[in-house]
């Protein structure tokens, strides 16, 4: 079946006011009314125009028709949400005084059918579960590396007495697992939007980035640390200390290394995921030059110029 975008079909904005969804209806009918109007197809057009305001003018029913979200373009084949088989539909039938639905889109009986539990007022409840949030996270590599419990304040949908749904700022506690990778994805139950006739919430689900690092950046389970070192280092070689996630570590610098050149400390990166084979740790040689320099230190370079047959550009 088709989906209806009530909304175009009034021509009113997703959070317009009940007076302002009245009054586009008044225009709409009298534009299209089937005893008055000179446009094509201006039975089919009121029929159209009934049927959604029989929807926007009843805070039960929009409520629920809002929850199929916004995502959905009039006319495109429509599937139902998860938790549809717990949608019920939303007046009074012939018994309790509500309107004949005779004539009303297959997309409308499929939603506002009288089935399922009843309300106590008589009519058929809402029932809908909300639909699912997504925010984004940014964790320390540290609790990357060995997985951590942690207090996030998050805005998330509520629905406030008054039904309608606002923001509101809340701590939630998480667990990060070891190795969790960026842009996966935690799940937060209960924690997306609000249902509908009291239907269950959506479930919130966090997506990962990783949060900047003084010391490394991450590529997948691998680590790369830019290593400085002096001219001398590189020429004759040395031990340095490289900072790790798990402590620091000496390794040897190869004489003659060369800017760009990278040392593999190996299962040093990130743990894999599930207790997966972890990364490598690259430290990426940086040769560094003094800025300033005494005067004795300047003649020590103009000596070694002097002396070495080293042409870096060939020739």
């Amino acid at each position: 079946m088709e989906y209806k975008d009530y909304y175009q079909i009034l021509g009113v904005a997703r959070d317009a006011d009940a007076d302002a969804i009245k009054s586009a209806y008044r225009k709409m009918a009298r534009k299209y009314h089937p005893d008055v109007s000179k446009e094509a197809n201006a039975e089919e057009h009121f029929k159209e125009v009934q049927e959604a305001y029989e929807v926007l003018k009843d805070p039960e029913k929009r409520r629920a028709y809002d929850q199929l979200g916004s995502n959905w373009r009039a006319g495109q084949d429509f599937r139902p949400p998860p938790g549809w088989e717990n949608f019920a539909g939303g007046f009074a039938g012939a018994a309790g005084g509500g309107p004949d639905i005779g004539g009303f889109s297959d997309f409308f009986e499929e939603l506002f059918a009288q089935r399922g539990r009843r309300s106590p007022h008589g009519g058929a409840a809402f029932r809908m579960r909300g639909e699912d949030s997504e925010a984004e996270i940014q964790v320390p590599l540290e609790d990357v590396f060995r997985g951590a419990k942690r207090e996030i304040s998050l805005e998330v949908p509520v629905r406030g007495a008054d039904g309608r749904v606002h923001r509101e700022r809340r701590q939630l506690s998480i667990k990060i697992p070891a190795g969790i990778t960026e842009g996966q994805r935690l799940r937060i139950a209960g924690q997306g939007q609000p249902g509908a006739g009291g239907g269950p919430n959506g479930d919130l689900y966090l997506r990962i980035r990783y949060a900047p690092h003084p010391d490394f950046h991450a590529e997948g389970k691998n680590l790369f640390h830019e290593l400085p070192i002096s001219p001398w280092e590189a020429v004759l070689g040395a031990s340095v200390a490289v900072p790790t996630l798990d402590g620091q570590l000496r390794v040897k610098i190869p004489a003659g290394s060369s800017s760009g050149q990278k040392l593999r400390l190996g299962g040093k990166g990130l743990p894999g995921p599930k207790g997966g084979a972890a990364g490598d740790l690259y430290a990426v040689l940086q040769v560094v030059t003094p800025k300033q320099i005494s005067e004795t230190e300047r003649a020590l370079w103009e000596k070694l110029a002097a002396e070495s047959h080293f042409q870096p550009r060939g020739g």
